[in-house]
């Protein structure tokens, strides 16, 4: 008589446990922080595409590379000093501080200025990297 109970007793849950299941339905449990730092990060993408500074693939003109430090400053005072509007970088990789110039979305765009440089300038290259965008 035990074995038989037993066995009820494992058929009913079996049949208990097939019956709780519905089919096509998933049950998701989350923390409630989730939805809050999903709403934080739309609102930080919003922000970034509306009024701060976003990065994105694009081109800058290189107008200076060489071995002297206060070279590559002084071309670039020269340069802020033509063209105002226009950002400026200095980077160095050994052993040459490299001074770029813009923040071009197209490469169009960094044959442009590099024609108008072509007066101040011998050496020039366009490079594709990431830029600026305002």
């Amino acid at each position: 008589m035990h074995w038989k109970s037993l066995i009820g007793f494992i058929l009913i849950m079996c049949v208990h446990q097939l019956a709780a299941q519905e089919k096509g339905k998933v049950l998701v449990t989350k923390d409630p922080q989730i939805d809050s730092l999903i709403a934080r990060r739309l609102e930080l993408n919003r922000a970034g595409l509306t009024g701060n500074n976003v990065t994105l693939s694009g081109f800058r003109v290189q107008i200076f590379s060489g071995l002297d430090r206060q070279v590559a400053y002084s071309e670039q005072a020269k340069f802020k000093a033509r063209y105002t509007g226009i950002n400026t970088y200095i980077s160095y990789t050994q052993p040459n501080y490299k001074l770029r110039v813009g923040d071009f979305r197209t490469r169009l765009e960094a044959e442009k200025l590099m024609n108008e440089l072509k007066k101040y300038y011998t050496s020039m290259f366009i490079f594709s990297e990431m830029i600026i965008l305002k």
